[in-house]
């Protein structure tokens, strides 16, 4: 089942490597349930298929880094989910400057792709299951608003000037 606006996220753990040591988060993958971090905050999420890969590190994960102070004048976070590992997630966000901009979540084993139904079979050409590439906005774990690319590789509907027009 796919998730639609008026629903409440699943509840799901998601991973980010912490680059520096805070009170309860420890340096390297910390894991973090959904439920407590959507929370009374409003979320720009979107996702993509992977790291490094073409669309993902030339347009979709900058669009969001350079349009971050905008959209966090009328939100709490900006997050960008990928069926990758804390460890790929951590040093993809490092290289493209999101630190502090773009929480890089990983969701390694699909947990959460599967659980929203935007999981991507693309084991023939090799790189398993992956995610679709789309934006949702969340207010306090609520889904508002969803936009799921259509095109392979397109980037018509999930990038950072739509989500700034939603929000």
């Amino acid at each position: 089942m796919t998730i639609k606006v008026g629903d409440h996220v699943p509840e799901c753990t998601l991973r980010e490597y912490i680059n520096e040591e805070t009170e309860g988060c420890s340096i390297g993958p910390n894991t973090f349930k959904l439920s407590e971090l959507v929370k009374g905050k409003r979320i720009a999420l979107f996702a993509l298929p992977g790291a490094y890969t073409p669309t993902c590190s030339a347009k979709h994960l900058p669009g969001y880094v350079e349009k971050a102070a905008e959209l966090k004048q009328k939100i709490d976070e900006i997050w960008c989910v990928s069926v990758n590992d804390a460890f790929v997630m951590g040093a993809w966000g490092r290289e493209n400057n999101a630190t502090g901009a773009v929480r890089m979540m990983a969701d390694g084993s699909a947990e959460f792709t599967k659980a929203v139904g935007m999981d991507l079979d693309l084991t023939a050409g090799g790189m398993g299951v992956r995610s679709k590439r789309y934006s949702m906005l969340i207010d306090d774990g609520v889904v508002k608003a969803i936009n799921v690319e259509e095109a392979p590789g397109g980037m018509e509907v999930s990038d950072a000037e739509t989500m700034l027009k939603l929000v």
